[in-house]
């Protein structure tokens, strides 16, 4: 290996330690926490509204699994503008 290859190297290194200091910044960030409770709050509001004539545990446990899953899809767009703005 020349000089070349490893500065290559090493530059693909600190690339990629960017890329995961900025992902654990991300997971860590009230930005992501607040989103996320905001989320599956409003989630489980319109879905206690909508099913509250039902009696029926099946239904009433879906409510986290739509809100998590509701703030995981739209939390991409959230951290596109957190990343800009970062």
């Amino acid at each position: 290996m020349d000089n070349k290859d490893l500065e290559n190297e090493i530059e693909k290194i600190k690339e990629r330690n960017k890329k995961v200091e900025l992902d654990k910044a991300w997971e860590t960030s009230w930005t992501r926490k607040i989103c996320i409770c905001t989320l599956t709050y409003i989630v489980v509001v319109i879905y206690t509204y909508i099913i509250n004539k039902f009696n029926n545990i099946w239904l009433s446990s879906l409510v986290p699994v739509i809100g998590f899953t509701l703030s995981t899809m739209s939390l991409k767009i959230v951290r596109n503008i957190w990343e800009k703005n970062k």
